[in-house]
């Protein structure tokens, strides 16, 4: 329209003739903000969260310490002086526990080496006594029993089985009541034979500890003991035995 009130068709109207634009987009949607909240689990992260949890004990453990560290820098002279005189408490009474074990330790190897020296001593004692034949003896040997009804058997020949007894390995002899030694001897008297001053009768009987195989054998050899107290007129019988008791005594 112009200023006369004629419209004016040729006037181009603005909107009806307005060439239409393009038509709207709609937004896209948010897929790039979601994908990247999307929760996602990669090593990277993993291994990030494990130094996390370390680092976050460690400065626990830290805390945990310097709190305890700090107890005795935050204590009262008198509480700090009371702690040492405990402590020092403490440590003498251990020194004299120690002292004790020490003194006990000793005192234990002392009774052990006396002990062991001890019982040596008595075995010694023992063995030289037994062979000295001023104690009694039992063990492994052989009874021989020599008869002698024609009164045949003389100093000579039971001699003679003390000495063979004695090579075959016999430790301890007993001649009827009379307990042979070293210096044992035998004597013809008239009432019979004497041993050591003592009269023995038949039958003679003699007790030996040894190895019962080999005296007997011994004895029985070809030419022996044996032989010779049967050519006497003798009975000779040898009895093994696996104790034999040596209860005859020599006076010290």
């Amino acid at each position: 329209m112009t200023l006369d009130g004629v419209r004016d068709d040729d006037e181009p109207r603005e909107e009806a003739e307005r060439p239409a634009g393009p038509a709207a987009v709609p937004p896209a949607p948010l897929t790039g903000v979601m994908a990247l909240l999307r929760p996602r689990a990669s090593w990277g992260q993993l291994i990030g969260g494990l130094l996390c949890v370390l680092v976050g004990f460690a400065v626990a453990v830290q805390v945990r310490s310097t709190k305890r560290d700090t107890t005795f820098a935050t204590a009262r002279q008198d509480e700090l002086v009371g702690i040492l005189a405990d402590l020092g408490q403490r440590s003498e009474r251990l020194r004299g526990d120690i002292r004790d074990l020490e003194r006990t330790k000793a005192e234990l190897q002392r009774d052990a080496q006396g002990g062991a020296a001890l019982e040596e001593a008595r075995k010694r004692a023992t063995t030289y006594g037994i062979l000295a034949g001023t104690l009694p003896a039992e063990g492994p040997g052989i009874r021989m029993v020599v008869q002698d009804p024609r009164g045949g058997v003389h100093a000579g020949g039971l001699l003679d089985a003390l000495e063979e007894l004695r090579d075959a390995g016999a430790e301890v002899v007993q001649v009827n009541e009379v307990r042979a030694g070293v210096g044992t001897y035998f004597l013809d008297a008239r009432d019979g034979v004497q041993a050591d001053g003592r009269t023995l009768r038949a039958p003679y009987t003699f007790l030996a500890i040894g190895d019962p195989h080999t005296m007997t054998t011994a004895l029985n050899i070809p030419g022996g003991v044996v032989r010779t107290l049967q050519a006497a007129g003798a009975t000779v019988s040898i009895t093994p035995r696996a104790k034999v008791t040596v209860s005859a005594i020599r006076s010290p």
